[in-house]
């Protein structure tokens, strides 16, 4: 449900902010980045987790987070680079936003559980 939550939502996102443009790249922009966001929701907790159990306290607080944010930003300006797409940088402010979010909070989750 989660997957496919990420590829409406996030894949609505892309042809909004990529509308300006001649069809069909703001459709193009929006298959790309849902499929993009629905691949990166399906791996992103398990980057997490394996993250989170080989770097010490205290940089787990925050090193799984911003190597999840760096390694996703990578993947979807290169991807949306080689796609064509018209506006990357507002089509991947909001999913980058919203994953970072996540990989934050549910590392803070689990390190709290673990301790230092």
């Amino acid at each position: 449900m989660h997957v496919l939550f990420a590829f409406v939502a996030m894949g609505s996102w892309a042809v909004f902010v990529n509308h300006g443009h001649d069809m069909p790249r703001p459709i193009y922009a929006g298959l790309v980045q849902g499929t993009m966001s629905a691949g990166l929701t399906l791996l992103l907790k398990s980057v997490i987790d394996g993250l989170s159990h080989r770097i010490a306290y205290p940089m787990q607080l925050w090193a799984p987070p911003a190597i999840a944010c760096l390694g996703s930003a990578t993947l979807l300006l290169a991807i949306h680079a080689a796609s064509g797409t018209p506006e990357i940088w507002k089509t991947i402010a909001v999913p980058l936003l919203v994953s970072t979010s996540y990989a934050t909070l549910y590392n803070y989750s689990i390190s709290a559980r673990r301790g230092p």
